[in-house]
């Protein structure tokens, strides 16, 4: 797909849901996340293999310890977004991004700029977190 994109393009509700420069546009924020979180993975890897240092100081080697702990939680957070992305441009693939997977209905496109990897609508992912919290609560 060959679309051309001014770098000052944005999606708006005055063009047609998930056109192709809405759809291209929403394709390369999902491929520059997904490049970010790559690299700050590879920082983080380059890190940890780095940091065998033997601290004599029983707090200072508890804090090194917290401190890889720490980085390695959010690299497992960032390898699930990255899946979750990966699912996202599959969408994008097959023609059903944007779309709410409960409702079939567009999501907005302040909710996917805000967070683009989105499969509900705001009103289904309200619904879905009601029956999450009431089910927990029982």
């Amino acid at each position: 797909m060959s679309v051309d994109l001014s770098a000052d393009y944005r999606p708006s509700v005055k063009e047609g849901f998930m056109n192709e420069k809405m759809t291209e546009y929403f394709r390369r924020k999902l491929l520059k996340w997904r490049g970010e979180l790559l690299d700050e993975s590879s920082e983080t890897l380059q890190h940890l293999q780095e940091g065998v240092v033997t601290e004599p100081d029983m707090s200072d080697r508890a804090s090194i310890e917290t401190d890889r702990s720490l980085e390695l939680r959010t690299r497992d957070r960032a390898r699930k977004l990255i899946s979750k992305i990966d699912e996202a441009l599959d969408r994008i693939a097959k023609g059903t991004y944007g779309y709410c997977e409960e409702t079939s209905e567009p999501i907005s496109l302040s909710r996917l700029e805000a967070r683009p990897i989105a499969t509900l609508s705001l009103e289904a992912q309200e619904r879905h977190e009601r029956m999450e919290k009431t089910h927990r609560d029982e």
